[in-house]
């Protein structure tokens, strides 16, 4: 299906759960892997961004990892994973052995730096073995997550504090703040999970939030919540507004584990600060608290700078996406972007995507 003009009909960006869900589907609807489309990824290895995460997190106590569509073909599946190895180190080897099988032939690590336009074709730019490539193609397919677009929210004194800012995609090991004065800011699952671990390691936790958490008492199916919660990111994408937060709309599951720690008063949030001074953080009633640390847990923004050429921000801040492609630009679709971005959604976007690049392949080509 690969058009005389360019090198590709289809570049994939990114190799987590939604590049590979498209990528699945569109080697069902006929496209050769390589040939008709290329996938790639940045990353050191397999995994997306779960070969980052900290050596800690286990698959029982994340967000739920869904199949990959086709992966029971390996016999493979997170349901029945591995409870005590690293996430990072499962994803990673499910993601390997789902890759070889299906013959992807991902290119790694190919930082895409750009998209722009090649005529009425897209040209890719990316560094691999650092030296700067380039790829032609149809379309693209951006499926970079936000791993790479962390988030800090600005607070009067921010550059001025003398401890460590982490975020995040920084986070390591507990170790790492052995006998310190930790504060984590955020209301969601990261940082829950970082005060449980730190909870015997710091020398002091403060836990901080912007708004009040919200932990539910019917566990992780509540499933309405989830609903509301994914049509506002739709919302969003649809009318090219910032993306909002999913932990905002869906709350907390209030889990065993959780809630031990919310009876041994480490789960135990105080309103936001106001102010970052060098040595810690104040409150607006005058109130301060030494820290060595600041740990963010304040989200992410889709990464999708090396789009810019292409213009497809809007005033609001976002890109306006309605059933995974771009209204400005029909050569461009989003996988894991808005209500995608968990893995189910991630999985039913990769299909609904590749009928749209085939459709759209076609008539680029009849155009031609």
């Amino acid at each position: 299906m690969t058009s005389a003009s360019t090198d590709t009909s289809v570049v994939v960006i990114g190799a987590g759960q939604a590049g590979l869900s498209v990528s699945y589907y569109l080697k069902r609807l006929g496209l050769d892997p390589g040939n008709d489309f290329v996938v790639l990824d940045r990353g050191p290895g397999t995994g997306g961004a779960w070969q980052l995460r900290w050596e800690a997190l286990r698959i029982g106590s994340a967000h739920r990892i869904n199949d990959l569509p086709g992966m029971d073909a390996l016999g493979l599946s997170f349901e029945t994973a591995d409870r005590h190895a690293p996430a990072k180190t499962v994803v990673a080897d499910y993601y390997r052995q789902y890759e070889n099988y299906y013959d992807f032939q991902v290119i790694r690590p190919a930082d895409v730096t750009s998209v722009e336009n090649h005529g009425t074709d897209l040209k890719v730019l990316f560094t691999f073995d650092d030296e700067q490539k380039d790829v032609t193609t149809e379309t693209v397919v951006n499926a970079t997550g936000t791993w790479g677009a962390p988030f800090i929210p600005w607070y009067p004194g921010l550059k001025s504090f003398e401890g460590k800012h982490i975020h995040t995609n920084e986070y390591r090991s507990a170790e790492d703040f052995r006998g310190q004065s930790v504060v984590v800011v955020g209301g969601g699952t990261s940082a829950i999970g970082f005060l449980l671990e730190l909870e015997n390691i710091a020398s002091d936790l403060t836990w901080v939030s912007r708004r009040p958490i919200d932990f539910l008492e019917d566990g992780p199916l509540n499933l309405e919540a989830r609903i509301e919660a994914v049509q506002k990111q739709d919302e969003a994408a649809r009318a090219g507004r910032t993306l909002p937060s999913i932990v905002s709309g869906t709350g907390v599951p209030r889990t065993r584990r959780i809630q031990a720690g919310i009876e041994r008063g480490v789960l135990t949030p105080r309103p936001i600060f106001s102010s970052i001074e060098p040595h810690g953080v104040r409150w607006a009633d005058g109130a301060f608290k030494q820290a060595d640390a600041i740990i963010w847990c304040t989200g992410f923004r889709p990464e999708i700078r090396h789009l810019a050429p292409l213009r497809l921000r809007e005033r609001e801040g976002g890109v306006v996406v309605g059933q995974g492609s771009s209204w400005k630009d029909p050569r461009v679709f989003f996988a894991g972007y808005g209500p995608q971005a968990s893995t189910i959604g991630a999985n039913r976007a990769g299909r609904l995507i590749a009928r749209q690049v085939i459709a759209t392949l076609s008539k680029l080509q009849a155009l031609r």
